[in-house]
């Protein structure tokens, strides 16, 4: 391609969710996985819990193209594609104070996390209704529920890591959330917290949550009944 769409800055984030068809071929989706980390994608594979997906796989690449060729690799091994999230890593304009590592760990994120194998993601995006309009709302107030929020969030350093991905314009919401954390219930426990905080309980629309665990590609193949 003549003109490149990577992002300009970060990476471009893709969530695939996915379920094995009568096709599916293990061998043929771990090349496709292998194929994608060979084009330096990050890839996050999750065995999902529940009816919404078997399979989660997180690609994460400053080269687009390289996410689309691992989707279309995936579905040929036989993946059925049920859903699906495109987003792409920031510094948020609230953050723009913060040092220039943490503004790199933000843009260029590794993952996944050591240690950290429960998972979940969740799109969400702020109201905009005529009694609570985040963008009306005036920056500074903003900056101040924001930083409340973060504060709430810092409190589960150690047992949480997050990613907020910016989806405007690209997805259906207008971020992405991915949480790494030891168990089940830290997920749970930092979703109810941070529930209280003005920006959330006032502000913000939740999408469908997604969870499972995090493995390697042939473990979490096995999982799903890929053997």
């Amino acid at each position: 391609m003549s003109v490149s769409p990577d992002p300009s800055t970060g990476l471009a984030v893709i969530h695939l969710f996915l379920r094995p068809t009568p096709l599916a071929d293990r061998a043929e989706v771990l090349a496709a996985l292998d194929r994608a980390k060979d084009r330096e994608t990050q890839v996050v594979t999750v065995a999902m819990l529940g009816h919404k997906a078997d399979l989660a796989v997180m690609g994460l690449a400053a080269d687009v193209w390289g996410l689309r060729a691992l989707q279309t690799e995936l579905v040929a091994a036989g993946l059925e594609l049920v859903d699906s999230y495109l987003s792409i890593t920031e510094v948020s304009e609230y953050a723009a104070g913060v040092p220039d590592e943490m503004k790199a760990a933000r843009l260029y994120p590794q993952l996944p996390p050591d240690g950290k194998t429960a998972w979940c993601f969740y799109p969400m995006s702020k109201r905009r209704g005529d009694e609570h309009n985040w963008f009306t709302t005036p920056f500074d107030r903003r900056k101040e529920l924001m930083y409340e929020h973060g504060s709430s969030g810092r409190k589960f350093a150690g047992r949480l890591v997050q990613l907020i991905t910016g989806s405007t314009g690209l997805d259906d919401y207008e971020w992405g959330v991915t949480l790494f954390a030891q168990h089940l219930d830290d997920l749970k426990e930092v979703v109810y917290t941070m529930r209280f905080d003005e920006a959330s309980a006032v502000f913000a629309e939740f999408g469908p949550f997604y969870t499972g665990m995090v493995a390697p590609a042939d473990e979490t193949l096995t999982a799903i009944g890929l053997g």
